[in-house]
């Protein structure tokens, strides 16, 4: 007893220290945007300052452009989802339901080209996207951050439908359904847990996305990432004004994270206890 006790205890401790190994860089984020540009920059780390709202006045200054950054993210980042849902929940249907011999290859096909560095093909994708003038152009970076997040919504959407019963559709097969009746009356209302959580990742995953919206625009489709590194300049890093507009760029989906993690966790155990 006491050794089981003893050991709960020491795993508890090891979580906790985990937590807060992981939550401190956010802590520090947070502290710094309080801080003075000198407070910020100083070589001795300073926990205990007269915090200050100059550097998130700053960032949400009239010629900052917060706003308009934000809006090119939340409308990036949603239809990307959207449209990645919509190429995902048929594809991950047919290889769900009516699998064939090559499924297996072609889910981890798919999975594999995760494995490329995205600087791997930047040179074709920028060429391509400078040819048929979708440089700088919300449209672009949509289609772009759909086919990044394309392959694990697939594999997602289809392990929560493999997790369905296949007796249920061939039930409805057999009372005279079709496939899109199926689909929609039977297998997305089953599966809804797991699309919701399945559509929360692609949007944080969307939402964060730095390395493509750095490279493959300027200021008019820019997203939140252009905006922060704007904060950099020859004069140098602007550590404080930098951290104000970090914490207001994951500020909403921090706060979009909280309330919705028990959908997000029950999508992610859904099927997991039969």
């Amino acid at each position: 007893m006491n050794s089981n006790r003893f050991t709960n205890g020491a795993l508890g401790v090891l979580a906790w220290g985990v937590a807060l190994l992981i939550f401190f860089p956010i802590l520090w984020l947070l502290l710094t945007s309080f801080k003075t540009e000198q407070q910020a920059f100083t070589v001795v780390p300073n926990f205990f300052f007269s915090p200050t709202l100059e550097s998130f006045k700053m960032a949400l200054a009239q010629g900052s452009g917060y706003w308009h950054y934000a809006w090119n993210s939340a409308l990036i980042a949603v239809a990307s989802t959207v449209i990645g849902l919509a190429l995902a929940v048929p594809a991950a249907y047919a290889m769900a339901f009516y699998p064939n011999k090559r499924t297996d290859f072609l889910l981890v096909w798919m999975v594999s080209t995760k494995f490329i560095p995205a600087v791997g093909v930047l040179i074709p994708i920028y060429l391509v996207y400078s040819a048929v003038g979708l440089l700088d152009n919300a449209l672009g970076l949509t289609l772009l951050f759909t086919a990044m997040n394309l392959p694990i919504i697939v594999w997602m959407v289809y392990s929560y439908f493999r997790d369905i019963p296949k007796d249920i559709v061939e039930a409805a097969d057999i009372d005279g359904a079709s496939i899109m009746q199926t689909l929609f009356k039977v297998v997305l209302p089953l599966a809804l847990p797991g699309l919701a959580s399945t559509g929360l990742l692609a949007l944080i995953l969307a939402w964060n996305e730095s390395f493509w919206s750095i490279t493959m625009t300027d200021h008019r489709a820019a997203t939140l990432a252009v905006y922060i590194a704007s904060f950099k300049s020859a004069e140098g890093l602007f550590w404080a004004k930098m951290s104000a507009a970090s914490v207001l760029a994951i500020a909403p989906i921090i706060v979009l994270g909280w309330f919705t993690q028990r959908q997000m966790v029950r999508g992610l155990t859904f099927g997991a206890v039969k």
